[in-house]
Protein backbone atom coordinates (compact mmCIF):
# COMPACT_ATOMS: atom_id res chain seq x y z
CA UNK A 1 0.00 0.00 0.00
CA UNK A 2 1.23 3.36 -0.84
CA UNK A 3 1.21 6.08 1.93
CA UNK A 4 0.10 9.41 0.77
CA UNK A 5 0.65 11.39 4.14
CA UNK A 6 3.28 10.63 6.58
CA UNK A 7 5.94 12.24 8.63
CA UNK A 8 9.62 11.36 8.49
CA UNK A 9 12.45 12.46 10.63
CA UNK A 10 16.17 11.69 10.62
CA UNK A 11 18.25 11.92 14.01
CA UNK A 12 22.04 12.49 13.09
CA UNK A 13 23.74 10.04 16.12
CA UNK A 14 27.75 10.24 16.72
CA UNK A 15 27.67 6.25 16.25
CA UNK A 16 24.45 5.66 14.25
CA UNK A 17 21.92 8.06 12.49
CA UNK A 18 18.54 6.71 12.30
CA UNK A 19 16.08 6.95 9.88
CA UNK A 20 12.24 6.66 10.70
CA UNK A 21 8.50 7.47 9.12
CA UNK A 22 5.01 7.72 10.88
CA UNK A 23 1.88 8.55 10.63
CA UNK A 24 -0.12 10.56 13.41
CA UNK A 25 -3.54 9.48 14.91
CA UNK A 26 -6.47 12.04 16.06
CA UNK A 27 -4.87 11.76 19.48
CA UNK A 28 -1.71 12.79 18.06
CA UNK A 29 -0.04 8.85 19.13
CA UNK A 30 2.27 7.96 16.58
CA UNK A 31 2.44 5.07 14.62
CA UNK A 32 5.99 3.76 13.36
CA UNK A 33 5.75 2.78 9.57
CA UNK A 34 9.17 2.31 9.02
CA UNK A 35 12.47 2.62 10.24
CA UNK A 36 16.23 2.26 9.11
CA UNK A 37 19.90 2.83 10.68
CA UNK A 38 22.97 3.47 9.06
CA UNK A 39 26.16 3.76 10.68
CA UNK A 40 27.74 7.41 10.91
CA UNK A 41 30.93 6.57 13.34
CA UNK A 42 33.01 8.15 10.30
CA UNK A 43 31.07 11.16 9.84
CA UNK A 44 29.61 12.05 12.50
CA UNK A 45 31.97 13.14 16.00
CA UNK A 46 30.34 14.25 19.10
CA UNK A 47 27.54 14.94 17.14
CA UNK A 48 28.16 17.67 14.63
CA UNK A 49 28.50 16.48 10.95
CA UNK A 50 32.07 16.07 10.51
CA UNK A 51 32.56 14.55 6.45
CA UNK A 52 29.62 16.15 4.52
CA UNK A 53 30.18 14.47 1.61
CA UNK A 54 30.16 11.31 3.05
CA UNK A 55 26.87 11.98 5.05
CA UNK A 56 24.89 12.68 2.50
CA UNK A 57 25.90 9.82 0.45
CA UNK A 58 24.55 7.91 3.99
CA UNK A 59 21.71 9.99 3.84
CA UNK A 60 20.65 8.93 0.42
CA UNK A 61 20.75 5.22 1.02
CA UNK A 62 18.83 5.91 4.63
CA UNK A 63 16.14 7.15 2.41
CA UNK A 64 16.25 4.97 0.06
CA UNK A 65 15.85 2.05 2.41
CA UNK A 66 12.76 3.87 4.37
CA UNK A 67 11.26 4.28 0.55
CA UNK A 68 11.68 0.51 -0.04
CA UNK A 69 9.31 -0.32 2.52
CA UNK A 70 6.45 2.52 1.74
CA UNK A 71 5.00 0.73 -0.77
CA UNK A 72 5.77 2.87 -3.80
CA UNK A 73 5.65 5.97 -1.71
CA UNK A 74 8.56 8.75 -1.91
CA UNK A 75 9.55 11.09 0.64
CA UNK A 76 10.06 14.30 -0.35
CA UNK A 77 11.14 16.56 3.28
CA UNK A 78 12.53 14.98 6.68
CA UNK A 79 12.62 16.78 10.08
CA UNK A 80 15.91 16.63 11.17
CA UNK A 81 17.80 16.65 14.74
CA UNK A 82 20.26 19.10 15.20
CA UNK A 83 23.01 18.34 18.24
CA UNK A 84 26.65 18.58 19.10
CA UNK A 85 28.86 19.51 22.03
CA UNK A 86 28.75 23.67 21.05
CA UNK A 87 24.55 23.32 22.13
CA UNK A 88 23.63 25.04 24.88
CA UNK A 89 20.99 27.57 26.38
CA UNK A 90 21.39 31.23 27.02
CA UNK A 91 19.01 34.11 28.26
CA UNK A 92 17.58 36.76 26.11
CA UNK A 93 14.49 39.55 26.82
CA UNK A 94 13.16 41.14 24.79
CA UNK A 95 11.31 44.46 26.10
CA UNK A 96 8.80 47.11 24.21
CA UNK A 97 7.14 49.82 25.74
CA UNK A 98 2.84 49.98 24.91
CA UNK A 99 2.22 53.72 26.45
CA UNK A 100 -0.67 54.26 28.83
CA UNK A 101 -3.44 52.83 26.95
CA UNK A 102 -1.45 49.85 26.11
CA UNK A 103 -3.12 46.50 26.20
CA UNK A 104 -0.88 42.88 25.60
CA UNK A 105 -2.39 41.30 22.43
CA UNK A 106 -1.97 37.75 20.29
CA UNK A 107 -0.17 40.20 17.89
CA UNK A 108 2.63 42.12 20.40
CA UNK A 109 3.46 38.24 21.58
CA UNK A 110 4.16 36.91 17.99
CA UNK A 111 6.13 40.23 17.71
CA UNK A 112 8.21 39.55 20.38
CA UNK A 113 9.29 35.66 19.45
CA UNK A 114 9.68 37.22 15.82
CA UNK A 115 12.34 39.69 17.43
CA UNK A 116 13.87 37.15 19.47
CA UNK A 117 14.33 34.67 16.44
CA UNK A 118 16.02 37.19 14.92
CA UNK A 119 18.56 37.93 17.36
CA UNK A 120 22.10 37.15 16.21
CA UNK A 121 24.59 36.54 19.01
CA UNK A 122 28.51 36.77 18.26
CA UNK A 123 29.46 33.82 16.46
CA UNK A 124 26.25 32.15 17.26
CA UNK A 125 23.18 30.79 15.52
CA UNK A 126 19.84 31.17 17.51
CA UNK A 127 18.42 26.94 16.71
CA UNK A 128 15.66 27.71 18.86
CA UNK A 129 13.60 30.23 21.41
CA UNK A 130 11.51 28.30 23.96
CA UNK A 131 9.75 28.83 27.65
CA UNK A 132 8.81 32.30 27.47
CA UNK A 133 8.30 34.53 30.66
CA UNK A 134 5.95 37.31 30.25
CA UNK A 135 6.52 40.51 32.83
CA UNK A 136 3.95 43.43 32.78
CA UNK A 137 5.10 46.40 34.40
CA UNK A 138 7.94 44.39 35.84
CA UNK A 139 4.97 41.94 37.59
CA UNK A 140 4.94 37.81 36.07
CA UNK A 141 1.95 37.16 34.34
CA UNK A 142 1.89 33.86 32.47
CA UNK A 143 -1.00 34.35 30.82
CA UNK A 144 -0.38 38.56 29.46
CA UNK A 145 -3.07 38.63 26.17
CA UNK A 146 -5.96 40.95 27.47
CA UNK A 147 -4.02 42.54 30.15
CA UNK A 148 -3.45 46.61 30.10
CA UNK A 149 0.45 47.74 30.99
CA UNK A 150 2.35 50.47 29.59
CA UNK A 151 5.48 48.18 29.18
CA UNK A 152 5.65 44.28 28.89
CA UNK A 153 8.86 42.23 28.55
CA UNK A 154 9.49 38.81 27.30
CA UNK A 155 12.22 36.62 28.40
CA UNK A 156 13.10 33.52 26.48
CA UNK A 157 15.77 30.61 26.41
CA UNK A 158 17.89 30.79 23.23
CA UNK A 159 19.20 26.80 22.22
CA UNK A 160 22.09 28.37 20.42
CA UNK A 161 25.69 26.42 18.89
CA UNK A 162 28.08 27.05 16.32
CA UNK A 163 27.07 28.72 12.78
CA UNK A 164 29.02 25.52 11.37
CA UNK A 165 26.20 23.12 13.19
CA UNK A 166 23.44 24.60 11.39
CA UNK A 167 25.35 24.78 7.82
CA UNK A 168 27.28 21.46 7.64
CA UNK A 169 23.53 19.31 8.08
CA UNK A 170 22.05 21.94 5.57
CA UNK A 171 24.88 21.14 3.02
CA UNK A 172 24.94 17.53 3.30
CA UNK A 173 21.30 16.95 3.13
CA UNK A 174 19.86 19.87 1.78
CA UNK A 175 22.16 20.87 -1.09
CA UNK A 176 23.81 16.93 -1.47
CA UNK A 177 21.13 14.45 -1.34
CA UNK A 178 18.69 16.95 -2.49
CA UNK A 179 16.43 16.27 0.08
CA UNK A 180 14.29 19.07 1.38
CA UNK A 181 14.34 19.97 5.14
CA UNK A 182 11.04 20.48 6.89
CA UNK A 183 12.43 21.91 9.73
CA UNK A 184 15.50 21.59 12.19
CA UNK A 185 14.78 20.58 15.36
CA UNK A 186 17.24 20.42 18.35
CA UNK A 187 17.06 16.87 19.28
CA UNK A 188 17.73 17.61 23.19
CA UNK A 189 14.26 19.26 23.62
CA UNK A 190 12.56 16.57 21.06
CA UNK A 191 14.06 13.76 23.26
CA UNK A 192 12.44 15.30 26.55
CA UNK A 193 9.52 15.86 25.02
CA UNK A 194 8.68 12.66 24.39
CA UNK A 195 10.51 11.18 28.09
CA UNK A 196 8.96 13.67 30.33
CA UNK A 197 6.01 14.04 31.90
CA UNK A 198 4.35 17.57 32.06
CA UNK A 199 4.35 16.81 36.34
CA UNK A 200 8.15 15.88 35.93
CA UNK A 201 8.66 19.25 33.89
CA UNK A 202 6.52 20.92 36.56
CA UNK A 203 7.54 19.38 39.77
CA UNK A 204 11.44 20.00 38.22
CA UNK A 205 13.37 17.19 36.97
CA UNK A 206 17.16 17.02 35.19
CA UNK A 207 17.18 14.62 32.07
CA UNK A 208 20.70 13.31 31.54
CA UNK A 209 20.91 11.68 27.59
CA UNK A 210 23.98 9.29 27.56
CA UNK A 211 24.94 9.10 23.79
CA UNK A 212 27.94 7.57 22.35
CA UNK A 213 29.59 11.00 21.08
CA UNK A 214 28.67 13.02 23.83
CA UNK A 215 25.76 13.61 27.25
CA UNK A 216 23.15 16.04 26.97
CA UNK A 217 21.89 17.42 30.85
CA UNK A 218 18.06 19.16 29.91
CA UNK A 219 16.99 20.48 33.56
CA UNK A 220 13.21 21.81 33.78
CA UNK A 221 11.43 23.66 36.55
CA UNK A 222 7.58 24.84 36.81
CA UNK A 223 7.24 23.47 33.22
CA UNK A 224 9.67 25.54 31.78
CA UNK A 225 13.45 24.78 30.65
CA UNK A 226 16.08 26.16 32.64
CA UNK A 227 19.36 24.84 31.16
CA UNK A 228 20.19 22.93 28.40
CA UNK A 229 23.87 22.09 28.40
CA UNK A 230 26.18 19.18 26.55
CA UNK A 231 29.09 17.39 27.79
CA UNK A 232 31.37 16.33 25.01
CA UNK A 233 32.24 12.88 26.52
CA UNK A 234 30.39 10.22 25.93
CA UNK A 235 30.22 6.03 25.43
CA UNK A 236 32.55 6.13 22.89
CA UNK A 237 35.52 7.49 25.07
CA UNK A 238 34.86 4.83 27.30
CA UNK A 239 35.22 2.10 24.37
CA UNK A 240 38.48 3.76 23.40
CA UNK A 241 39.92 3.51 26.95
CA UNK A 242 38.85 -0.17 27.06
CA UNK A 243 41.04 -0.60 23.97
CA UNK A 244 44.08 -0.07 25.87
CA UNK A 245 43.84 -3.55 27.63
CA UNK A 246 44.84 -4.75 24.34
CA UNK A 247 41.14 -5.16 22.68
CA UNK A 248 39.96 -3.39 19.21
CA UNK A 249 37.59 -1.66 19.11
CA UNK A 250 34.56 -3.77 17.98
CA UNK A 251 35.37 -6.35 20.62
CA UNK A 252 36.46 -3.00 23.50
CA UNK A 253 32.48 -2.06 22.70
CA UNK A 254 30.55 -6.03 23.18
CA UNK A 255 32.92 -6.40 26.45
CA UNK A 256 31.82 -2.95 27.77
CA UNK A 257 27.91 -3.87 26.81
CA UNK A 258 27.92 -7.19 28.15
CA UNK A 259 29.89 -7.15 31.20
CA UNK A 260 30.49 -3.31 32.01
CA UNK A 261 29.64 -1.45 35.52
CA UNK A 262 29.74 1.63 36.57
CA UNK A 263 31.32 1.02 39.78
CA UNK A 264 33.73 -1.23 40.05
CA UNK A 265 33.81 -4.33 42.79
CA UNK A 266 37.64 -4.48 43.99
CA UNK A 267 36.93 -8.02 46.01
CA UNK A 268 35.65 -9.41 42.47
CA UNK A 269 38.75 -11.92 41.05
CA UNK A 270 36.45 -12.86 38.07
CA UNK A 271 37.66 -13.23 34.98
CA UNK A 272 36.35 -13.00 31.39
CA UNK A 273 37.11 -14.45 27.90
CA UNK A 274 37.62 -11.71 25.04
CA UNK A 275 38.62 -12.44 21.57
CA UNK A 276 42.65 -12.04 20.56
CA UNK A 277 43.61 -9.31 17.85
CA UNK A 278 44.09 -11.88 15.19
CA UNK A 279 40.45 -12.95 15.61
CA UNK A 280 41.77 -16.54 15.88
CA UNK A 281 41.30 -17.24 19.34
CA UNK A 282 40.54 -16.38 23.36
CA UNK A 283 42.18 -14.80 26.03
CA UNK A 284 41.34 -14.00 29.32
CA UNK A 285 41.20 -10.16 31.24
CA UNK A 286 39.99 -9.12 34.87
CA UNK A 287 36.63 -8.12 35.64
CA UNK A 288 38.13 -5.87 37.78
CA UNK A 289 40.55 -4.36 35.55
CA UNK A 290 37.72 -3.68 32.73
CA UNK A 291 35.66 -2.10 35.33
CA UNK A 292 38.14 0.23 36.80
CA UNK A 293 38.58 2.02 33.48
CA UNK A 294 34.79 2.43 32.73
CA UNK A 295 34.35 3.84 36.37
CA UNK A 296 37.15 6.22 35.94
CA UNK A 297 36.10 7.72 32.59
CA UNK A 298 32.21 7.51 33.88
CA UNK A 299 33.29 9.49 37.15
CA UNK A 300 34.55 12.11 34.99
CA UNK A 301 31.71 12.39 32.88
CA UNK A 302 29.46 12.39 35.96
CA UNK A 303 31.80 15.09 37.45
CA UNK A 304 31.28 17.34 34.18
CA UNK A 305 27.33 16.85 34.64
CA UNK A 306 27.10 17.59 38.39
CA UNK A 307 29.05 20.66 38.24
CA UNK A 308 26.60 21.82 35.18
CA UNK A 309 23.69 20.98 37.33
CA UNK A 310 24.77 22.65 40.47
CA UNK A 311 25.43 25.78 38.31
CA UNK A 312 21.37 26.13 38.04
CA UNK A 313 20.84 26.46 41.34
CA UNK A 314 17.78 23.43 41.66
CA UNK A 315 19.90 20.48 42.56
CA UNK A 316 17.61 20.84 45.85
CA UNK A 317 15.14 21.69 43.94
CA UNK A 318 14.57 18.90 41.57
CA UNK A 319 11.24 17.13 43.56
CA UNK A 320 11.18 14.51 40.38
CA UNK A 321 14.81 13.18 40.64
CA UNK A 322 17.16 12.39 37.85
CA UNK A 323 15.89 10.73 34.67
CA UNK A 324 18.74 9.16 33.02
CA UNK A 325 18.36 7.66 29.02
CA UNK A 326 20.27 7.09 25.98
CA UNK A 327 22.16 4.34 24.49
CA UNK A 328 25.20 4.64 27.50
CA UNK A 329 22.22 4.82 30.46
CA UNK A 330 22.05 0.99 30.60
CA UNK A 331 25.76 0.60 32.01
CA UNK A 332 25.24 -1.67 34.92
CA UNK A 333 25.20 0.53 38.30
CA UNK A 334 24.90 3.57 36.83
CA UNK A 335 21.75 4.94 38.77
CA UNK A 336 23.22 3.73 42.07
CA UNK A 337 26.64 5.96 41.06
CA UNK A 338 24.38 8.81 40.39
CA UNK A 339 22.02 7.90 43.08
CA UNK A 340 24.89 7.85 45.68
CA UNK A 341 26.15 11.15 44.47
CA UNK A 342 23.18 13.48 44.15
CA UNK A 343 21.06 11.87 46.96
CA UNK A 344 17.92 11.58 44.95
CA UNK A 345 15.90 9.50 43.22
CA UNK A 346 17.33 8.36 39.59
CA UNK A 347 15.29 6.59 37.41
CA UNK A 348 15.52 4.80 33.44
CA UNK A 349 12.90 6.15 31.37
CA UNK A 350 12.50 5.45 27.50
CA UNK A 351 9.29 7.30 25.67
CA UNK A 352 6.18 7.25 27.22
CA UNK A 353 3.13 5.61 27.43
CA UNK A 354 0.56 7.01 24.76
CA UNK A 355 2.95 9.09 22.56
CA UNK A 356 3.56 5.50 20.39
CA UNK A 357 0.11 3.61 19.58
CA UNK A 358 1.63 1.03 16.67
CA UNK A 359 5.72 -0.10 17.39
CA UNK A 360 5.96 -0.03 21.00
CA UNK A 361 9.01 -2.10 20.75
CA UNK A 362 10.56 0.21 18.47
CA UNK A 363 9.99 3.30 21.00
CA UNK A 364 11.18 1.54 23.99
CA UNK A 365 14.80 1.09 22.58
CA UNK A 366 17.10 4.07 23.79
CA UNK A 367 18.29 4.19 20.42
CA UNK A 368 15.44 5.20 18.46
CA UNK A 369 13.89 7.52 21.27
CA UNK A 370 15.49 10.46 19.82
CA UNK A 371 13.83 10.04 16.22
CA UNK A 372 10.43 9.26 18.16
CA UNK A 373 10.82 12.55 19.40
CA UNK A 374 11.36 14.18 15.81
CA UNK A 375 8.22 12.61 14.74
CA UNK A 376 6.27 13.99 17.43
CA UNK A 377 7.20 17.20 16.40
CA UNK A 378 6.31 17.08 12.65
CA UNK A 379 3.43 19.03 11.59
CA UNK A 380 4.33 18.17 7.61
CA UNK A 381 3.55 15.79 4.87
CA UNK A 382 6.73 14.84 4.24
CA UNK A 383 4.86 12.33 1.31
CA UNK A 384 6.17 13.10 -2.28
CA UNK A 385 2.25 14.42 -3.69
CA UNK A 386 1.44 11.48 -6.48
CA UNK A 387 -1.45 12.97 -8.41
CA UNK A 388 -4.25 10.31 -8.97
CA UNK A 389 -4.57 7.58 -11.63
CA UNK A 390 -7.08 8.84 -14.22
CA UNK A 391 -9.17 6.16 -15.52
CA UNK A 392 -10.44 6.72 -19.43
CA UNK A 393 -13.87 4.72 -20.11
CA UNK A 394 -13.91 3.21 -22.95
CA UNK A 395 -17.18 3.13 -24.40
CA UNK A 396 -19.01 0.31 -26.71
CA UNK A 397 -18.73 1.77 -30.17
CA UNK A 398 -23.11 1.98 -31.35
CA UNK A 399 -24.89 -0.57 -33.40
CA UNK A 400 -25.63 1.29 -36.83
CA UNK A 401 -27.88 -0.28 -39.24
CA UNK A 402 -26.61 -1.34 -42.45
CA UNK A 403 -26.73 1.08 -44.83
CA UNK A 404 -28.46 -0.06 -48.25
CA UNK A 405 -26.52 0.37 -51.53
CA UNK A 406 -28.14 2.99 -53.30
CA UNK A 407 -29.79 2.25 -56.21
CA UNK A 408 -28.77 2.67 -59.73
CA UNK A 409 -30.40 5.90 -61.18
CA UNK A 410 -32.16 6.28 -64.73
CA UNK A 411 -30.01 8.60 -67.09
CA UNK A 412 -32.32 11.82 -67.61
CA UNK A 413 -34.41 11.45 -71.41
CA UNK A 414 -32.63 13.13 -73.87
CA UNK A 415 -34.64 15.93 -75.15
CA UNK A 416 -34.88 15.87 -78.95
CA UNK A 417 -33.51 19.14 -80.40
CA UNK A 418 -35.95 21.98 -81.68
CA UNK A 419 -36.20 22.52 -85.16
CA UNK A 420 -34.39 25.68 -85.94
CA UNK A 421 -36.29 28.47 -88.36
CA UNK A 422 -34.42 28.66 -91.68
CA UNK A 423 -30.89 30.46 -91.24
CA UNK A 424 -29.99 33.72 -93.93
CA UNK A 425 -29.57 31.40 -96.90
CA UNK A 426 -32.70 29.78 -96.46
CA UNK A 427 -34.48 33.26 -95.98
CA UNK A 428 -33.12 34.70 -99.09
CA UNK A 429 -34.08 31.74 -101.72
CA UNK A 430 -37.60 31.55 -100.27
CA UNK A 431 -37.79 35.40 -101.18
CA UNK A 432 -36.89 34.59 -104.77
CA UNK A 433 -39.33 31.98 -104.92
CA UNK A 434 -41.79 34.07 -103.69
CA UNK A 435 -41.26 36.96 -106.11
CA UNK A 436 -40.85 34.82 -108.92
CA UNK A 437 -44.57 33.41 -108.26
CA UNK A 438 -45.76 36.72 -108.06
CA UNK A 439 -43.95 38.41 -111.35
CA UNK A 440 -45.78 35.44 -113.68
CA UNK A 441 -48.75 35.46 -111.96
CA UNK A 442 -51.76 35.78 -113.95
CA UNK A 443 -54.25 37.79 -112.02
CA UNK A 444 -53.11 41.41 -110.40
CA UNK A 445 -53.40 41.68 -106.81
CA UNK A 446 -54.24 45.51 -106.72
CA UNK A 447 -56.58 47.07 -109.19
Amino acid sequence: MAYTDFIAAIDLGSSHMVGMVGTKGPTGALSIIAYEVENSATCIRRGCVYNVEETANKIKRLILKLENKLGGSKIGKVYVGIGGQSLRSIDHTVPRILGTDGVVTEEIIEGLYEECCNYHPDMLDVLAAVSPTYFLDDKPEPNPVGIPCTRIEARYKLIVGRPSLKRYVVNSIADRAKIEIADLVVSPLALADVVLTDNEKDLGCALIGFGAGVTTLTVYKAGQLVNLSVIPFGGNLITRDITSLHLVEAEAERVKLTYGSALMEKDNDLSIQVSSADGMGLREIKLADLNNVIEARMKEILENVYARLEATGLINSLGAGIIITGGGAALKNLAEVIRERLKMDVRYSAVRKGIVESGEMIANNPEYAVAVGLLARGTENCAVYIPPKVEVKVEKPVEEEPVKAPEPQKPPKQEKPKKKGPGLFGRLTKGIDTFGKTLFDDEDETK
